[in-house]
Parts: structure tokens; C-alpha cells; sequence
């Protein structure tokens, strides 16, 4: 009898024991596959798909006419606005626009805030080392922004010397002032927008601003601004507009092609005419 009873339990023990390391095996394997799911990061060369599975493109910008801003009528407008929607409607995700920080832009890019950075961004080489840029496809140049009431005190970067010189925090625009060998001798004062830079002109607070012409042609000299100018006959560097995409990303590669089918079908020409950008295309150059 007990060695019957011996044998029972071993054999008790031995299924408790397989039923056991079944379940561990089970939960190990659903475990590891959860962890996978939530965890795992898609790679560089995944980018476009990881934007694809979200349904749509997170859109860095700044409010920056004519560019992206709101209209009178309070709708979000500009060319940027209209042609991002453009190619994304070509690549079957949704626009999303986020509004950011200029200066934080590659941050908010590689934290993966927002998904490409697409708002007059001028193609620099800091920048294209540490992004993956667009084909360009607009050019600009940084022009200087003065009081009207001062057109003939300051016609050129040498009559600012000393004086107060203002322009968005990590654009070209502050870039070309530390390379002017003029208005490198002013003193500088960044700010958060380009817009900001022209109230400070306004007001009196500043002296000058540098900016993108693309801005300055659609803003400064009416409206609000009818009491600035820009010093004619001056352009401080000569540059190019483009994308940026995390690094290696094949994001990059989508958007070229939707922006050369819409280059080819004639829309972003139409676009450009909408907001006096045709003679900057570059498609038209």
C-alpha cells in the first residue's frame, strides 16, 4: 500500500510540476510579445511606416505669414499649411500641425513631439548633419527691417553698429548677424518669433530687425507694420527652404516624390501664386 501511494504522488507531482512549467513557458512568451508591442521603437529606416501606423504627420511650426497663420476669418491658412496638406493627402495620412519653439526644433523632432519640421526652415549645414532634409524647393535671404521714420539714418549694416539688432532665436536671421561683420557690433537681442522681432522694431524697443524676406514681403510696409520698411538693395546671405525629417528617415524619400507630383500636376505652383511666393519657387528658377 505505501508503495502505491508512493507512486500516486509521484505521479501527482510530476503532472503539478509540467502544468507549471507550461504556464511559466506561456506567460513568458505573452509577456515577451507585450513587451515588444509597447516598447519597441521603430527603426530609422521604419520612420515613414511609424508615421503611417499613426494616421498621420505631426507638422512642427511657428506662426510665420505667408507661411502658416490664421486669417482675418480666424482659419489656419498659409502656403506651408496648404502644401504639407497637399502631400500628406498624397501619402494617405492626416496633417497635424504643432505649434514649437524655433529654437527647440531638432529637440522636439528627435523626441518625436512632431515628425518633420516644415515651416520656412532654411538648409543649413549644422542642420543637415543633423537631419535628413527635403529637396529644397523655395529660395529666400535674410533682409534687414527698420523704421520707415529711419530709412535715411540706416541704409546700411555699418549704420548699426552699437545699435539694438534683433532675430528669432536659432534662425538664419541670427546666423547672418554674427556673420555681418557690421552687425556682429550691434547689440543682439533674440527672440521667441519673427513677428516678436517686428513689434520690438515698432515700438521702438529694437532698431532693426533681420528676418526672412519671404516674411518681411508679406508683412512689413501695410497693416500693423505700414510704419516699417526694409533697406532696399540688401540681402545678407542667399539660402534655400526645406524639410527636416529625423536622421536617415524614409519619410524624406515620400515627400520628395508627393512634392514632385505636385511640382508636375501644376498645384504647388498654384499655391506659390496664391501667396506671392512664384518668382522663389524653386521649381520655376
Amino acid at each position: 500500500m505505501k508503495k502505491i501511494l508512493a507512486l500516486l504522488l509521484a505521479a501527482m507531482m510530476t503532472l503539478s510540476l509540467a502544468a507549471c512549467g507550461s504556464d511559466t513557458g506561456s506567460t513568458d512568451e505573452d509577456s515577451g510579445d507585450t513587451a515588444g508591442q509597447d516598447t519597441a521603437e521603430p527603426s530609422a529606416d521604419d520612420d515613414f511606416a511609424y508615421i503611417q501606423g499613426n494616421g498621420s504627420m505631426k507638422i512642427g511650426f511657428t506662426y510665420f505669414e505667408p507661411m502658416n497663420y490664421m486669417d482675418d476669418n480666424g482659419e489656419f491658412v498659409g502656403f506651408e499649411t496648404e502644401f504639407a496638406t497637399a502631400v500628406c493627402e498624397k501619402l494617405g495620412v492626416e496633417p497635424e500641425f504643432v505649434e514649437i519653439n524655433w529654437d527647440s526644433k531638432v529637440m522636439e523632432l528627435e523626441s518625436k513631439n512632431i515628425d518633420c519640421i516644415w515651416n520656412g526652415m532654411t538648409i543649413t549645414p549644422e542642420l543637415e548633419e543633423a537631419l535628413t532634409i527635403s529637396d529644397p524647393y523655395i529660395k529666400n535671404y535674410q533682409v534687414v527691417v527698420i523704421r520707415a521714420d529711419n530709412a535715411d539714418t540706416y541704409t546700411t549694416t555699418a549704420d548699426l553698429v552699437g545699435k539694438t539688432v534683433e532675430a528669432e532665436a536659432g534662425s538664419a536671421g541670427e546666423t547672418a548677424i554674427s556673420e555681418d561683420e557690421n552687425l556682429s557690433q550691434a547689440t543682439y537681442v533674440s527672440v521667441t518669433k519673427q513677428t516678436d522681432a517686428l513689434l520690438e522694431v515698432k515700438t521702438g524697443a529694437a532698431d532693426a530687425a533681420v528676418m526672412d524676406f519671404v516674411l518681411a514681403n508679406a508683412m512689413v510696409g501695410q497693416g500693423d507694420y505700414a510704419d516699417l520698411t526694409v533697406i532696399p538693395d540688401l540681402q545678407l546671405s542667399v539660402e534655400e527652404y526645406g524639410i527636416g525629417f529625423r536622421k536617415d528617415s524614409t519619410a524624406a524619400e515620400k515627400v520628395n516624390a508627393a512634392i514632385q507630383a505636385l511640382i508636375d500636376d501644376g498645384t504647388l505652383n498654384t499655391l506659390a501664386e496664391k501667396y506671392g511666393l512664384a518668382e522663389l519657387l524653386l521649381a520655376n528658377q
